[in-house]
């Protein structure tokens, strides 16, 4: 599967922004998605992941409350809306797929995830 995240910017400590990954290429409701970031100088780190029937969620810590993952499989595309950012949310952002049996797994981490997009740029200013 094919994967195009978009929605990146600049935005103001406190704003909001809501990232899109367009599936394409594979039947996008066979896949769970996750959502990842990598700031400057850090490793990649998982950020949200979303089950096939998009009931399941699953969240890093510091972001619990403030970013939301959902999808549209008719679409064929999943959605990150981020509130209350932080500048410590500035990353770039990267889409992934994991093709998964189960309806309403969500994994966390990167080993499941075997098809990546090419990463969307979010800054936060303080």
């Amino acid at each position: 599967v094919q994967l195009q995240a978009f929605g990146g910017g600049l935005v103001q400590a406190g704003g909001s922004l809501r990232l899109s990954c367009t599936a394409s290429g594979r039947t996008f409701s066979n896949y769970a998605m996750g959502w990842f970031r990598q700031a400057p100088g850090k490793e990649r780190e998982f950020v949200a992941g979303i089950s096939r029937s998009g009931y399941s969620t699953k969240y890093l810590d510091s972001v619990k409350g403030r970013f939301t993952s959902s999808r549209d499989n008719a679409k064929n595309t999943v959605y990150l809306q981020m509130n209350s950012l932080k500048p410590e949310d500035t990353a770039v952002y990267y889409c992934a797929a994991s093709r998964e049996d189960s309806v309403h797994y969500a994994p966390v981490g990167e080993s499941p995830y075997g098809s990546w997009g090419q990463g969307t740029l979010v800054t936060v200013s303080s």
